[in-house]
């Protein structure tokens, strides 16, 4: 009996896994036909306004770039004392904090920011995007180095301690050293997560047709972009929506595959 129901268990899972992996390969395969269908490389010379996505591309970077700049430093320096210095509730707090971040839905996120700064501010802006991308990559840091920081064998930091070196030099040139390819591989998995959001910025960014590198302004992003060419009738536009879809996918699965590859030849 026990073998049977074995049995029957590893065949649904596997029926499971077989029609995710069919779903899966129907959207890559419709993404690419289309996509590349689609794609020339004038996309890359000209603006929104011209036929191209220069502008929504370099302008997706920014923000991404802009929010990283915010948001792996704290994230880094918050899993560092939960870590290293956190003992109590305040260790716990953060953590669990950090927990429900991780699954809170991208447009609350979104929201959240729509109404502390672009509401106050009377409009939307670059500099609300990329914030509302900085939360969201926090969690994410957060954790990682949480988790990595913890892999690192407590021998080393006595040993640091034994020959003299203080706390934070032991962190700094022993703990954080060990653990850096791991943590490395969170961060390019937290930018590859944000640089494809879209909620987020429909509220706080929006998007623009032309080339623009003023952050206090709508700011051109190519994951919104995506969503108001999609909706359009002509189309060239929808057109230009697969091109875009199949750029950000390879983008997307590039960094992925990086950080994978980073791990595995760590290891």
């Amino acid at each position: 009996m026990r073998l049977l129901i074995n049995k029957l268990f590893l065949v649904l899972s596997s029926l499971s896994a077989l029609i995710g992996l069919m779903f899966l390969a129907w959207i890559l395969i419709t993404l690419f036909v289309k996509g590349l269908g689609s794609f020339h490389f004038n996309l890359f010379l000209n603006d929104l306004i011209d036929g191209g996505l220069r502008n929504l591309i370099v302008g997706q970077f920014i923000l991404a770039g802009l929010a990283s700049f915010i948001g792996i430093p704290l994230g880094m320096i918050a899993g560092i004392y939960i870590q290293e210095y956190g003992q109590g509730k305040y260790a716990v707090f953060i953590r669990d904090l950090s927990d429900i971040m991780m699954s809170a839905p991208s447009i609350v996120i979104g929201a959240f920011v729509y109404a502390v700064i672009v509401v106050p501010t009377g409009g939307t802006c670059g500099f609300a995007g990329a914030i509302a991308l900085a939360i969201m990559m926090i969690p994410v840091v957060i954790n990682t180095t949480d988790n990595m920081l913890s892999l690192v064998p407590r021998e080393l930091r006595e040993a640091g301690i034994a020959l003299g070196a203080s706390k934070y030099k032991v962190i700094i040139d022993i703990v954080i050293k060990a653990a850096k390819v791991g943590i490395m591989t969170g961060i390019l998995l937290a930018f590859a997560r944000i640089i494809g959001e879209t909620a987020p910025l429909l509220f706080t960014s929006e998007t623009s047709n032309y080339f623009s590198l003023d952050l206090t302004q709508s700011f051109p992003s190519l994951t919104v972009s995506i969503y108001d060419l999609a909706n359009e009738p002509e189309e060239s536009s929808r057109d230009l929506a697969w091109a875009a879809s199949f750029i950000l996918t390879v983008l997307v699965l590039v960094i992925n595959l990086t950080g994978r590859f980073i791990t595995r030849n760590k290891k």
